[in-house]
């Protein structure tokens, strides 16, 4: 009843606002474009809102250097002139009202850029923080450390982002967060979301968004919210591209290439991306447990050490066409597909001592794995402008193809202190395949109101499918024998009905307003063939979100906002079947896990885009954690909804030009968490605050050599229920053009004093271990790229954000 009255409310609100603005002003600007007394052909023009000085309208000036926005908005607005080898150009202040709907500026001439710099090339000219109303921006190029790093390595850095050992995401301190890749959810998540990232390198990239409450056209999946990775887009017709190879040296060799490719003529625009990653590595890890009685007395000690060694290979390749059938209507389509191929073999050593601390077995493991992954993902789009003042409809249709196969072999030895075997070895055989299916469609309306004012609303559709049959053999006196209580055949299906309205209200110069309400019904199935542990789930939900924006003066900005999202468990989680370290050490899914659902508030005050500081207060409950549990000798982990989690931070960002080749960029969050629930039959209260500093310092040494020193440092943390100590690291780097600035040349070192190691605890109920992790963090990185285009200055492609929702980032290896 109360969600039906939420909806009433706000459906009313929208509507009166409709009808209210419906009658708008509009007016039309126009102008001419000159250089050395010559017509300009082929120069951009860009429509700048004085209110929030964001780009409204492009326009391309024709052969006679004319160029006109029509059906503008009544507002005060600026015009900006680009050209290839000219210097930029702003026209004075315009405004369209109901007394002046048509204006014609001034001649607008052009000046050829300075000699001396016109083979220069400056790539850091956007600042390294951008905070807008609903999001902060950080463009990738503005940090010399972070070209030629990989896509991970970069939101290692970025402001409240933290990656955790096993290449999970989490914003704010916060876990369940959705990545993006150009509006499109990642079509992985887990260990194979960490590889994706990896292969991904900073050529390919232009900024990083980051929405802790994101507007209702989005999903609401992600507790935490979403990170954005905008690719790089081309601007000129005819053809361009880029290459790029980055080689980086730690303990063991990593390598990655990268080709880029455009061509547009006319009515038709083709891109094409290729890419490969190798990457040798390893990984070091120590787990010490204590084993207890009743009486909470330490009867044994586990002792493990493991060295794991990684190598992978693979190749991402993407093909697309647009089509510009009329000034209106674009279609699209674009295939994606990506090969991995991986193998892991893990050497562990488990010491069992007494609670004397003799020893009182020793177990070595011998675990190799091969694993295979296949992915594929088609697009159709369309956008059809419906009329000149701004009305569109677009749509999107995907499929997501991903298939896996792990196949396991672990040898356990049983040899007493002096080596020799005191059992006969037991070999365990496993073959995990994982295939998932994903159909998506969505639709979306976009109606401009009057005073900058604007409905959304969208619908959308996804089906998955999942298919897992895990099965499990031992090795018994040369002869393969099926393990039944290991082996395990899951299937799920899901299908997810959402619809969004949203509107944005500007009511003056100083307050504007944008509100949501997303609702999505949720159908899920798990269905396991081996056993009667199944499970069917209906339920609806809303989504409601809520943006104020103050400007106090031209350089004080307060905007206050709410969300309410939710964390549905990845595919993978649900599914039940084992991962084995050694006998003793596994880790499972559960199939009983339930979506957490979240409240985050915000309030963040900006001043002049140099300073920014965000109070938030979070609420989520039934949270998704792994969390370690213990039966007899056997600890296994596994996907739990633990516990309550309240959490208030604070996060500051400051960005100075402390002189004219020097700039300083510094965040700093903080945060406090607490934890309440029930794990593993015992009560948790857990809290603790917890800081993470961010510290960039940039040098322009000349026009064309630049260099950076970067750094990070993260207070103790708590990670669900494991107590993580404090961990830091830093970054140096130079850049150099060369090749008439068609090529750059880096160098950079990550982790120069390798401190990057993780290191944790945690004791509830029977549970007691500590851990400790290393891996192959302190590289040498040398990176080339070179650009390569001809062709004159376009508009880029407007492309649809796409139809795969969170189902794309819930997908798990």
């Amino acid at each position: 009843m109360h969600y039906i009255k939420t909806t009433g409310i706000i459906l009313w609100i929208l509507t009166c606002i409709m009808f209210k603005s419906y009658a708008q002003e509009t007016g039309k600007i126009k102008g001419t474009i000159t250089s050395n007394s010559e017509k300009l052909n082929g120069a951009t023009a860009s429509l700048i809102n004085l209110k929030d000085t964001s780009t409204l309208k492009l326009a391309i000036s024709n052969k006679e250097g004319e160029f006109s926005f029509d059906q503008v908005q009544a507002g005060k607005y600026r015009v900006m002139i680009t050209a290839v080898g000219h210097q930029r150009a702003m026209s004075g202040v315009v405004e369209i009202n109901a007394e002046k709907k048509s204006v014609t500026l001034p001649e607008i001439v052009l000046k050829p850029a300075a000699k001396e710099l016109a083979n220069v090339t400056v790539t850091a000219t956007r600042p390294l923080i951008e905070q807008k109303i609903d999001r902060t921006i950080l463009n990738v190029d503005a940090a010399v450390t972070n070209i030629g790093a990989s896509a991970l390595e970069i939101l290692e850095k970025a402001p409240g982002v933290t990656v955790d050992r096993e290449g999970n995401i989490s914003l704010k301190g916060k876990e369940g967060v959705m990545v993006m890749i150009d509006g499109r959810p990642a079509q992985l998540s887990g260990e194979d979301l960490a590889n994706l990232l990896r292969s991904m390198t900073s050529t390919q990239m232009d900024q990083i968004e980051i929405m802790t409450n994101p507007p209702a056209r989005y999903d609401a999946a992600g507790n935490a919210g979403i990170i954005n990775i905008k690719t790089k887009k081309m601007v000129n017709a005819g053809y361009n591209g880029s290459a790029s190879v980055n080689y980086m040296q730690g303990r063991y060799p990593k390598v990655n290439e990268g080709l880029n490719l455009n061509y547009r003529k006319q009515k038709v625009n083709v891109f094409a991306n290729l890419s490969h990653n190798y990457r040798k590595s390893f990984e070091t890890n120590i787990i010490q447990r204590n084993l207890r009685n009743n009486n909470n007395s330490i009867i044994n000690y586990f002792d493990q050490y493991g060295d794991k060694y990684i190598s992978a290979n693979s190749f991402q390749g993407k093909l697309g066409l647009d089509f510009f059938a009329s000034k209106k209507f674009t279609a699209g389509i674009t295939l994606n597909g990506a090969t991995n191929r991986a193998t892991l073999n893990n050497l562990n050593t488990t010491n069992i001592l007494t609670s004397s601390k003799e020893i009182e077995n020793i177990t070595k493991a011998d675990v190799n794995n091969i694993n295979k992954a296949n992915r594929f993902m088609g697009n159709v789009y369309f956008r059809q402008l419906l009329d000149t003042r701004g009305r569109e409809i677009t749509g999107d249709l995907d499929f997501i193809s991903f298939n896996s196969t792990t196949d396991l072999n672990m040898v356990n030895a049983y040899p007493d202190a002096n080596g020799n075997g005191v059992m006969m070895p037991d070999t365990l055989l496993g073959y995990l395949p994982q295939n998932i299916k994903v159909y998506s469609g969505r639709v979306d309306y976009v109606h401009p109101l009057a005073k900058n004012a604007k409905i959304e609303a969208g619908l959308k559709s996804s089906i998955v499918r999942t298919d897992n049959n895990a099965k499990y053999d031992s090795l018994q006196n040369g002869m393969l024998v099926p393990d039944v209580n290991r082996s395990n055949h899951f299937i799920y299906k899901e299908n997810i009905n959402a619809a969004y309205v949203n509107v944005v209200k500007p009511f003056n110069k100083k307050l504007s307003a944008q509100l949501g309400l997303r609702i999505e019904n949720t159908n899920a199935i798990g269905r396991q063939l081996t056993n009667s542990k199944n499970f069917d789930r209906h339920y609806t939900q809303l989504f409601p979100t809520a943006y104020l924006q103050y400007r106090i003066n031209e350089k004080n900005t307060l905007v206050a906002n709410y969300g309410k999202r939710v964390q549905r468990p990845n595919y993978q989680s649900l599914n039940p079947f084992i991962r084995f370290i050694d006998r003793y050490t596994y880790s499972e899914g559960n199939p009983n896990l339930m979506p957490a659902i979240s409240h985050n508030y915000e309030l963040t005050h900006s001043y002049a885009n140099k300073f920014t500081a965000t109070l938030n207060y979070t609420a989520t409950n039934d949270i998704i954690n792994q969390v370690i549990e213990q039966q007899d000798r056997v600890a296994y982990a596994r996907p739990l909804n633990i516990a309550s989690l309240r959490q208030v931070g604070l996060a500051i960002s400051a960005n100075n030009n402390l002189t004219k080749w020097w700039k300083s960029n510094l965040n700093v969050n903080t945060f406090h968490n607490r934890y309440r629930g029930m794990v593993n039959n015992a009560m948790v209260d857990l809290s603790a605050t917890s800081y993470i500093i961010n510290l960039t310092q940039q040098f322009r040494i000349t026009n064309s050599f630049s260099a950076e020193l970067s750094g990070r440092y993260r207070s103790g943390w708590l990670e669900g229920v494991l107590e993580v100590e404090p961990i830091g690291f830093v970054w140096a780097g130079v850049s150099k053009q060369i090749m008439k600035n068609n090529g750059t040349i880096r160098l950079t070192v990550r982790d120069i004093f390798y401190t990057q190691k993780f290191k944790g605890s945690a004791r509830y109920g029977n549970v007691d271990f500590r851990l400790q992790e290393v891996n192959d963090s302190r590289m040498v990185i040398l990176g080339f790229t070179y650009k390569f285009n001809k062709g004159k200055k376009i508009a880029p492609v407007k492309r649809t954000p796409g139809s795969t929702g969170e189902e794309e980032g819930r997908i798990d290896q």
